[in-house]
């Protein structure tokens, strides 16, 4: 009796300290929904508003009055929906070969490549803004696209969770068979990294999403801006209407949620697989 007494108060303990993550994990959303349909009197008011207000139709308007919101929306998914699936696809190829083919320097140069994450990216802003201005792509989406289609967390990413989960067996025999090593990789590693896919897409998507500095250095025009950029605009240097501002910033975090809730499943499924091992 004790013991399930016992079982049953750890269970409680757990859910307790789930539910209150889960709170301070969704609170910051609620709290930039609820600003984002309040005006300024409500949002500076003592104590602020904690319900949601009357305002989210008006604010939403005054945003897409002020910028080219759903223009810079549809910017922002070309370049991460685009950057996304060909960091899949050549970082999977690259984790591939690093974790099933034996060629000489590869230890050299999976290392070299693990060394340009400790590199902030600021400081290849200078020689990629001159590459970019060379291919004459400023202000274009191929100045955001192109520079980030390899991305060495990827790369590493694939290469762990390929070695872990695609036995080596399972190759030599596909080998013997009479496999090309493409074929290999389409019908053997890809059904099996799809909830790495998933992870990977995900964090770059993200990434990509919330980018701001690159894109603010290679975009000159409205037309051209990702949302952002765009979100930059609708700061005034002497007026700050913070209902608009929060309004903005929240429909362009949308989706995001969206991309996370579809993908979440296999996510977590590439977590609890424990793809990373040393």
């Amino acid at each position: 009796m004790n013991g399930s007494h016992k079982f049953s108060f750890s269970k409680l303990f757990v859910y307790l300290i789930l539910i209150l993550a889960a709170f301070f994990s969704i609170f910051p959303f609620y709290w930039m929904f609820v600003m984002a349909t309040n005006n300024n009197s409500a949002i500076n008011s003592l104590p602020p508003a904690y319900i949601p207000g009357k305002e989210l139709v008006t604010n939403f308007t005054n945003v897409i009055n002020t910028i080219d919101f759903f223009g810079a929306m549809w910017n922002s998914v070309i370049v991460s929906t685009i950057t996304t699936i060909g960091v899949l696809f050549l970082c999977s190829l690259a984790g591939f070969a690093f974790a099933k083919f034996h060629f000489k320097g590869k230890n050299v140069l999976f290392i070299a490549i693990l060394v340009t994450m400790m590199i902030p990216p600021q400081l290849g802003l200078i020689p990629q803004y001159y590459i970019i201005t060379q291919l004459d792509w400023l202000n274009d989406l191929k100045a955001i696209i192109v520079p980030g289609l390899i991305d060495a967390f990827g790369i590493f990413w694939m290469r762990q969770y390929i070695s872990s989960n695609v036995p080596d067996e399972l190759v030599d025999a596909a080998k013997i068979d009479g496999c090309s090593n493409i074929r290999i990789y389409w019908n053997i590693a890809v059904p099996v990294i799809i909830p790495a896919f998933a992870t990977l897409a995900i964090i770059k998507f993200m990434y990509i999403w919330n980018d701001f500095l690159w894109p603010l250095v290679v975009l000159r025009e409205e037309s051209s801006f990702t949302i952002q950029v765009a979100l930059r605009g609708l700061i005034d240097n002497y007026v700050r209407d913070n209902g608009m501002i929060l309004s903005g910033t929240f429909w362009a975090t949308v989706p995001l949620i969206i991309v996370f809730l579809l993908l979440n499943r296999l996510f977590i499924q590439s977590l609890t697989e424990g793809a990373v091992k040393s």
